[in-house]
């Protein structure tokens, strides 16, 4: 298979879809490679590297769309990139459709391009192992970025997270005990303030109890409690994920507008639509606004900002199955393994992930039905 990595043009995105173990991994396999020139440079990664381990170095992303099979990606493709698209072409790499430009499916869909998508491969235990690093980077510098903008100079209230003695703790809500929620009530923790997490599932709840050895005020999600802490809060982490859903919406503007002004809100989940209702996507280049007097922080590619850490820690989990997918096709892959079946998002001009089609307001098809079926969707 002929394997294109092109370069992320996402502002500020510095990431990369494959590290020089990856394309060993493939060139070794005897498939190809292509690596758009610079690709690996905001990762530290020159294209010496990529040529040393069988790599084709090519100079524009047009050349590496046109020519890849399938192409290794972190970010979903931008408006500049729907045109590159190849009729039937497989791309791999974080979609989260549900929550980004509805064009983008409507392209999927038209070209009959294959979307696998890190965020909804599953195990059969729950879990989202491509998730997972990333949501690890981005609840930990949910706190490192929510403590700066609490500073006067940044917009905040002027809120020392860890306090000294004598004067109170910070108080950092999060919102979501999973993968994100956990990290970031981790770091929180480390930097001594006063942490409340709220979660649903009481199991959850239990095992993070323990986990944080008390530290950790724990509340099971209803109204009142998010509406009580959320007031009294000085920073607001919001980590509440729908695989492959739209993120609900948890705190009203009407809460926002009782917070204390200079409180500051991190919403994590933004990307799949945020669970704050005043948050709308923003960029490193300009990462926060004020609303009704509280700091809002919404930057869609969080892990982007620390590339040396999050590409590593990303294509540790990608590169396996990209492997797969290469060595064995697309539909021989998804037919072999259940977990890389359900990242398949659109396929051969279907919808084939129930709740990307449910909230976009698509039919959907079931994988194993869509391998089989003629015609495009209607």
């Amino acid at each position: 298979m002929i394997v294109g990595v092109p370069k992320e043009i996402k502002t500020r995105e510095y990431r990369v879809g494959m590290v020089p173990a990856g394309v060993r991994a493939l060139t070794s396999a005897g498939h190809t490679v292509l690596v758009e020139t610079n690709a690996g440079g905001g990762s530290g990664i020159p294209d010496s590297e990529y040529q040393r381990v069988g790599a084709q170095i090519v100079q524009t992303a047009d050349e590496v769309w046109k020519r890849a099979e399938m192409i290794v990606k972190v970010k979903e493709p931008i408006a500049p990139e729907y045109e590159r698209i190849q009729d039937g072409q497989i791309i791999y790499t974080y979609f989260h459709l549900a929550g980004v430009d509805p064009e983008l499916t409507r392209t999927l869909v038209k070209k009959r391009a294959s979307a696998v998508a890190y965020e909804t491969i599953q195990l059969d235990d729950g879990s989202l192992p491509l998730l997972k690093p990333m949501s690890e980077v981005a609840g930990k510098m949910a706190i490192q970025v929510g403590a700066a903008c609490l500073e006067k100079a940044h917009g905040g209230k002027g809120i020392l997270l860890g306090g000294v003695p004598g004067v109170r703790r910070g108080r950092v809500v999060v919102l979501g005990g999973g993968v994100v929620g956990t990290c970031a009530a981790k770091v929180a923790v480390g930097m001594g303030a006063e942490v409340t997490l709220i979660d649903i599932n009481l199991e959850r709840l239990t095992y993070l109890d323990d986990v944080f050895l008390g530290r950790v005020a724990t509340l099971a999600s209803d109204s009142e409690s998010i509406s009580r802490s959320v007031r009294e809060a000085d920073l607001v982490i919001g980590g509440v994920l729908i695989p492959g859903g739209k993120a609900p919406k948890l705190v009203s503007e009407a809460l926002i507008a009782e917070m204390t002004p200079g409180s500051v809100v991190v919403d994590v989940a933004v990307d799949q639509g945020g669970c704050i209702e005043t948050c709308v996507p923003t960029t490193h280049d300009n990462p926060t606004f004020v609303k009704h007097g509280v700091v809002h922080y919404c930057v869609a590619n969080m892990p982007g900002a620390v590339p040396q850490t999050s590409t590593f820690a990303l294509t540790n989990t990608t590169r396996p199955y990209a492997r797969k997918i290469a060595d064995l096709g697309l539909v021989e892959a998804i037919k072999s393994d259940k977990a890389l079946a359900r990242g398949l998002n659109t396929y051969n001009g279907h919808v084939t992930y129930e709740t990307v089609a449910k909230d976009l307001g698509y039919s959907y098809l079931s994988i194993f039905d869509a391998i089989g079926a003629k015609g495009a969707a209607k």
